[in-house]
């Protein structure tokens, strides 16, 4: 038996509905004693005392009735269940979605995509099984026995005495084989899980498979995952199969003792015939529900399995800084990193630093250009001006007003991002673009694509704006989709620009077009431009260098060039560029 603390809080807002359901589960079972009587009256009415169908008539109404009425307790319990199911489901995953959302790209970038897919659909849909069978029957398990055998015990006390014996062996036996099989339906997900993301991942890669020609060998990998997650599956259908075996002889067994008890005393004359019949028909309702239970236990324990993998991940992303306050956001504001230090967590092993004692001030219309190598902290830097993570040291400020006491989506709202691979996702351009504010004017859209210089490629394309595109912006070269994120980072109309050197690695045409571009979005803005190349560098007011985490240097391009060794090791490295 399991009952997962936070699946009984998600459900805790729909106990009506789990109430009713179980209202009308007991109703069921007050309806089956009921029905027994009946039977057992009219059958020794009709064989004991010769009765005949008119004198039994308002009894075999009564039974008629009976049957109606259990069935219409069991399709209103069973509706209520899955109105409450619904409704969990829907928490769920409006919790995960909002969890991923507080986390942002970079804690969510942990977990896999195709695993969070599975969990998010089929994992959710397993709960199904443990909101609408599981936990009213766990509840109509005690219930409805309770009611049976204080029936039978007040028509025939041995009867009732055994009943209540033999009750306990099902739960024990359950207990017993839950514990197996909680750890192989864990077992059965994450291979699952496993299986999901190594395919995603097959299909996103399958280029590059193809190009270095390992895709009959991915075959290979995709074959193993999948032997492994058919061994967990059969794990769990033999567990499931043994505890059926086990919980129908029990209850077999146990019926079976009552029967031969009330037969033997029924045959010495010291039992009644109709309240022996009535006893032995209630004997299989009352494990009935135990029965049950043990059915609705194995068909759970899916999406246990599944919710607890999704509670570990929104544990395992949930932000360790201080709870934002109520804050504004300066409306142009300086922004400073003041000694900040980060570290990204590693999973069993000890962070990893990125940052320390990092200190930049990006004054209001100020460029600021950061230069570096890979692996010096440029990116960390983006991702705390961005918001997706939070310092472990130092602080972050507007104006000197800290950003943990401003709510990250104040913040954003007044920040763009221009990276080297902008993503658009599946739908036409215009919604694309509008992303960036979704009650912009026509003329305000016209003027963003004219200042990204992208009205021409639009123009030239089947549909206009209405030409849809593919995932990650299938369908558009690689100039086409910066010039539609610079659209976008100019509707934004943020103070704040954040840019990932968006003409790099374009011909030069293109990239000549987009540094234009880029000038005009630039004017009267603050702006940090992680840097690669030296046009870009030359005309930023300032040019920081990153080295293993730390501020090396500032100034400008020629202070630098006869100062600094690493700049200079930088644009002799590059060729000429930063």
């Amino acid at each position: 038996m399991h009952l997962d603390r936070r699946l009984l809080d998600l459900a805790r807002p729909h106990r009506a509905a789990l109430i009713v359901s179980l209202a009308f589960g007991w109703l069921g079972g007050v309806v089956t004693v009921v029905q027994a009587w009946l039977l057992a009256h009219i059958i020794a009415a009709v064989f004991l005392s010769g009765a005949d169908r008119a004198a039994v008539a308002s009894e075999l109404g009564w039974l008629l009735t009976m049957i109606v009425m259990r069935a219409m307790f069991s399709w209103a319990s069973d509706a209520a269940a899955a109105h409450a199911a619904a409704g969990v489901k829907h928490e769920i995953r409006n919790q995960v979605f909002a969890g991923l959302m507080d986390q942002g790209p970079v804690a969510a970038g942990r977990s896999r995509t195709g695993e969070l897919v599975t969990l998010l659909t089929d994992g959710v849909e397993a709960l199904d099984a443990y909101v609408a069978s599981y936990l009213p029957q766990f509840a109509l398990a005690m219930a409805i026995p309770l009611t049976v055998a204080a029936v039978v015990l007040s028509r025939d006390l041995l009867s009732g005495v055994v009943l209540v014996l033999t009750a306990p062996l099902i739960p024990v036996f359950m207990y017993l084989i839950g514990r197996t099989a909680d750890a192989r339906s864990r077992r059965q997900w994450l291979d699952m899980a496993r299986l999901s993301a190594i395919f995603l991942d097959t299909i996103q890669g399958l280029t590059t498979l193809k190009i270095l020609g390992r895709s009959r060998a991915q075959i290979e990998v995709i074959g193993e995952v999948t032997d492994a997650f058919r061994s967990s599956s059969m794990a769990v259908l033999r567990i499931a199969f043994l505890s059926a075996l086990v919980l129908e002889l029990v209850a077999t067994l146990s019926v079976a003792v009552v029967a031969v008890e009330i037969g033997l005393r029924l045959l010495g004359g010291r039992l009644g015939f109709e309240s022996a019949f009535f006893v032995l028909l209630l004997a299989p309702e009352f494990y009935l529900p135990m029965r049950r239970l043990g059915a609705a236990f194995h068909a759970g324990m899916a999406g246990i399995a599944a919710s607890s993998r999704l509670f570990e991940i929104l544990e395992e992303g949930r932000p360790t800084a201080r709870v934002p306050g109520d804050r504004d956001m300066p409306s142009d504001p300086t922004i400073a990193l003041e000694d900040v230090s980060f570290a990204y967590p590693v999973d069993g092993g000890e962070p990893r630093p990125a940052l320390d004692g990092v200190s930049l001030t990006i004054d209001d219309g100020e460029t600021v250009a950061l230069v570096g190598r890979s692996g010096a902290g440029k990116t960390t830097v983006a991702r705390l001006l961005l918001r997706f993570i939070e310092p472990t040291g130092g602080r972050l400020t507007a104006d000197g007003v800290d950003a943990a006491a401003i709510q990250p989506e104040v913040w954003r709202q007044r920040v763009a991002w221009v990276p080297q691979r902008p993503h658009l996702f599946a739908g036409t351009i215009e919604a694309n673009i509008r992303l960036a504010r979704p009650a912009a004017s026509a003329d305000e859209m016209e003027t963003a694509l004219r200042a990204a210089r992208a009205e021409e490629f639009i123009a030239g394309l089947p549909d206009g704006m209405a030409t849809r595109i593919g995932e990650r912006g299938a369908k558009l070269s690689g100039g086409q989709l910066r010039r539609l994120a610079l659209a976008r980072a100019w509707l934004a109309d943020a103070r704040i620009l954040i840019l990932d050197e968006p003409a790099e690695d374009l011909d030069p045409r293109l990239r000549a077009e987009i540094d234009e571009s880029l000038k005009t979005l630039l004017e009267g803005r603050s702006a940090l431009v992680i840097a690669h190349r030296l046009p870009t560098v030359k005309v930023a007011d300032r040019i920081v260098v990153l080295e293993s985490g730390r501020v090396v240097d500032q100034g400008s391009h020629r202070e630098l060039e006869n100062r600094c060794g690493h700049y200079r090791g930088l644009v002799h490295a590059r060729g000429g560029s930063a």
